[in-house]
């Protein structure tokens, strides 16, 4: 046995078997391929006259007339036209020596030997070029230190792709030759072992030879179908009998003949479906399929899944891609279950799927994009198989949706932004739709500047001047059953459009301190507004309930407001002599002031007033309210604000000396805390209650940044007094506050709310120098690269990293509310994950833990992916809850047999929470 390795793959040596060449001693063509260039030569039996084919052991010390000899890398040409028909150059190289033997015709190449005529290349440890008979034999040898076989030969003709093997015998002028040990692959199928006999230039004879999709030479490969014989042409294999072998021993499954695919591009064909059985909707025949390879830039994928309680689901995929333009896919699906009783009427429902991306490049200045994801709320909890039974599809919530095309004007200030938008609430069945939303938009201009101005900028040169358009048409939460309907179309489509100018002017104020003032004007413009009243008489409407009215016509709204602000920084610093050489305190202070009128004011006639009649047993009721409250942009707001606000934004960061062993010799930063605010507003044109509540935040990073911190909250500087009032007959506490501030009774502010999240991703490479490589992009993307990324985009779950060892990431959230009479508190922890135990073995992780409860959400989930080479097994288990389930696959890594796996699978329907047993 010797040791074979294939090039172009990454792989350990395996053992493979030596040249099986089965030849005959008693002939002299035989005898000179056994014999060959490494073995001495063996006398040929008496009764056969001995040709001699072979180079005596001293042959290099002679000097004969009739040899020409080289040595050391040499190169022979022998282009000329000779007696036996030779037209064409024929090239050969060798690194060690070249040996011809002009008496018999016969040239020898040893080491790293390269024979070329007309389309064919040969590459080899050892080739015999014999002239006379138009013969190239060709093999590897036993390396002299390790023993292993190297130097396999590899041939290539015209655009095929390369093939390996230990021997070959190869008559150069009919193009036939013989094969010893073959491996060829014609993405994604590998053909290896047995022997080949090339016929022609389009067909091949093959025995015993393995068709698998193991990229390793045999005996290496695991799983295949042995050939017993068979012809190869271009785009398939034709065999006679057949069988299936599992790490080589033969199954009793076979075929006495069969086609094998061996494309060259991709090939529209049908789909094998899956069979098995579900709790609820019966015995299934899942994802029975066709193919099409359109062109080469898209394709087309249709499955049809029926169940024999009468289910059935439908789906269509298209993919497509345009290197350097565009890339995306469209999924239409649909399905009609029977969960409920015989009889009852089956559930339908749709889903669209699209996602389109544009490469930056393909058109300057404009750009495209799509992010759809629509249908029936009840699609996916309705139809899990289709989507893999992902937990994250059957544990949405919301479904969203953006088409969106921007473009911008080279040289000019302006930009314009279109986009659709679609957000669906699954558990309230609701629906809001923009159509569509446009937004154009002028960047700040400086209108008192000169281009040509010449030396330092007046106050009023400063002065910037910004303009903005929103249009927006809007249905606003409507329900499912309702959208399409003709009276929602008509009455409930909201739209509007907003003008905002802001103008703004940035001035340095005795050196330290920064000045900014601004005035922004929004005018918003309607096609309908609302009004409202009581009507008493109409038995649909409870006592003290309003009732809307819209009423159509232009109708506009107007507001301005007022700021003026001033900051600074002021630095502090520390210092000490050990370790930590100094910690650095900036504090920004900044204290603005802002205006704002009443806009409710009876005088602007954005705000109307409604009162009931009296009767009896009920009193009059009063209400002021908007008359755009229910517009897509609103309205002014109601109340004047005149006051000033305080903010003070801390960072603190330390200085480490460096190390003894730190050549640079150069100090470390390193952020204590990267952000700190404290922030309030006092209206003195409040009538009481003129502070605002104190809000704080900040955050902050740990371990390199690696580890994240933020947190928030608020405080109420006022005394907070709790009262009872009856409703509905019951008892209830409610909390007001008092015009008292809390320190004047000596108490600290009440925390109202608190916030605190804390996330990090952790893995192998974080705590290891980075190495800089050419970023992933469309640009430098292989076709290869594209067609693997469709996959991963079609089914994330179907790729696995094993080059990581262990990644982990985590994301910890506490929140603390106080309304004064009662708290809440939530306090949970994620973590999700993987680890790689061994370089083929790797273990998937997700849980969700609730403190409060202490106990796992029912999102918990766990994956074993083992690396077969060639093939993948995955179990995912979800040990308990509502989706309790596992599932067991073993399938094919090949691209282009995605759909050769086996499944065991019990469905989360079957548990004891659908009724089931499991």
């Amino acid at each position: 046995m010797a040791v074979a390795y294939r090039s172009g793959y990454k792989s350990s040596p395996v053992t493979a078997r030596d040249t099986i060449i089965k030849l005959d001693s008693t002939k002299a063509t035989d005898r000179r391929l056994i014999n060959g260039p490494f073995r001495k030569a063996t006398p040929a039996p008496k009764q056969s006259p001995v040709k001699k084919d072979t180079i005596p052991k001293d042959s290099l010390r002679r000097d004969t007339s009739s040899r020409d000899t080289g040595r050391m890398a040499m190169a022979a040409d022998t282009g000329r036209k000779s007696a036996s028909g030779l037209e064409s150059e024929v090239k050969a190289h060798a690194e060690d020596s070249i040996i011809v033997d002009n008496e018999n015709n016969i040239m020898y190449l040893y080491g790293k030997a390269r024979v070329t005529y007309e389309d064919v290349e040969l590459d080899a440890e050892y080739i015999r070029v014999d002239k006379k008979n138009h013969l190239i034999y060709a093999s590897g040898r036993p390396s002299p230190k390790t023993g292993r076989y190297i130097g396999r030969p590899i041939f290539q003709q015209k655009n095929d792709k390369p093939s390996y093997a230990d021997s070959l015998l190869f008559d150069y002028t009919t193009k036939k030759g013989k094969i010893f040990n073959p491996a060829s692959e014609q993405d994604g199928n590998f053909i290896s072992g047995g022997q080949a006999k090339k016929l022609n230039n389009e067909e091949v004879a093959y025995k015993n030879v393995i068709y698998s999709t193991c990229n390793e030479p045999y005996p290496h490969t695991h799983f295949g179908i042995v050939i017993t014989k068979g012809i190869g042409e271009k785009h398939r294999i034709i065999s006679g009998p057949a069988y299936l072998e599992i790490a080589g021993i033969p199954l009793p499954l076979g075929v006495p003949f069969g086609f094998f695919p061996k494309p060259e591009s991709r090939a529209s064909g049908v789909i094998f479906p899956t069979f098995g059985e579900d709790q609820r909707l019966g015995f299934f025949m899942r994802n029975l399929g066709y193919y099409i390879a359109l062109n080469e830039y898209m394709d087309l994928t249709s499955n049809v899944s029926i169940y024999s309680r009468g289910s059935y689901e439908l789906s269509t995929a298209a993919r497509y891609l345009k290197r350097y333009k565009y890339q995306g896919n469209l999924t239409l699906s649909y399905g009609s279950h029977n969960y409920g009783l015989p009889g009852d009427p089956a559930a339908k429902d749709f889903n669209i799927s699209w996602s389109h991306s544009q490469d930056a490049n393909a058109h300057p200045g404009s750009t495209f994009s799509a992010s759809v994801n629509a249908g029936t709320s009840s699609f996916y909890q309705n139809s899990p198989a289709g989507q893999n039974y992902s937990l994250t599809q059957l544990t949405q919530n919301n479904l969203r949706s953006s088409i969106a095309y921007g473009k911008t004007w080279a040289g000019t200030p302006f930009n314009l932004n279109v986009s659709l938008g679609h957000s669906q609430d699954i558990t309230q069945k609701r629906v809001t739709l923009d159509l569509p939303t446009v937004s154009f938009n002028m960047s700040t201009l400086s209108p008192f500047d000169s281009k040509n101005r010449v030396g330092e900028q007046k106050w009023y040169q400063k002065i910037t001047v910004g303009y903005s358009l929103q249009a927006q048409n809007k249905l606003n939460n409507i329900p499912e059953s309702q959208l399409f309907t003709s009276e929602t179309l008509t009455k409930r489509l909201q739209n509007g459009m907003q003008h905002t100018i802001p103008v703004a002017l940035s001035l340095n104020v005795f050196k330290y301190f920064q000045f900014n003032t601004s005035a922004n004007y929004t005018e918003r413009w309607y096609l309908q507004s609302i009004r409202k009243r009581y009507d008493r008489d109409d038995p649909n409407v409870s006592p003290g309930t309003a009732v809307i009215d819209t009423v159509g016509g232009f109708a506009r709204a107007g507001e301005y407001n007022l700021n003026a602000g001033m900051s600074t920084k002021i630095y502090s610093q520390a210092n000490f002599g050990g370790k930590i050489k100094a910690i650095r305190h900036v504090m920004t202070p900044s204290l603005t002031f802002s205006y704002r009128p009443d806009f409710s004011d009876p005088s602007y006639g954005y705000y109307r007033t409604i009162v009931s009649e009296a009767s009896i047993p009920y009193t009059y009721t009063a209400q002021t309210y908007s008359i755009f409250e229910q517009a897509v942009y609103g309205g002014p707001s109601a109340g004047r604000s005149a006051g000033i606000g305080l903010n003070i934004d801390n960072v603190i960061e330390a200085k480490i000396r460096p190390s003894a062993t730190d050549t640079s010799n150069t100090d470390k930063k390193i952020a204590i805390l990267q952000g700190f605010s404290v922030s309030t507003f006092y209206n003195f044109a409040a009538d009481s209650i003129k502070l605002s509540p104190i809000s704080f935040s900040g955050h902050t990073g740990l371990f390199g940044q690696k580890v994240n911190i933020s947190f928030n909250g608020s405080l109420n500087p006022y005394v907070v007094q709790t009262r009872d009032s009856i409703s509905n007959g019951a008892v209830v506490r409610y909390a007001r506050s008092l015009a008292r501030y809390s320190w004047q009774d000596g108490k600290f502010p009440m925390l109202t709310n608190l916030g605190l999240s804390m996330s990090g991703s952790l893995n192998s490479s974080s705590f290891s120098p980075k190495k800089q490589a050419q970023p992933n992009t469309m640009q430098n993307m292989t076709p290869e690269q594209s067609r693997q990324l469709s996959l991963i985009n079609s089914d994330p779950g179907a790729y696995i990293d094993f080059t990581v060892p262990w990644n982990i990431s985590f994301s910890y959230n506490f929140n603390y509310n106080n309304s004064g009479v009662t708290t809440t508190t939530t306090n949970t922890m994620m973590i999700s994950g993987d680890v790689s135990i061994s370089p083929k073995w790797k273990v998937q992780y997700s849980t969700n833990f609730d403190f409060n409860a202490m106990k796992l959400a029912d999102a918990t989930s766990f994956a074993i992916y083992r690396d077969l080479h060639c093939w993948d097994l995955s179990v995912q288990w979800l040990p308990f809850g509502y989706y309790k389930s596992y599932n067991v696959t073993i399938k094919v890594k090949s691209s282009i047999l995605q759909d050769l796996k086996l499944t065991k699978r019990s469905d989360y329907t079957s548990n004891r929470y659908y009724g089931g047993g499991f």
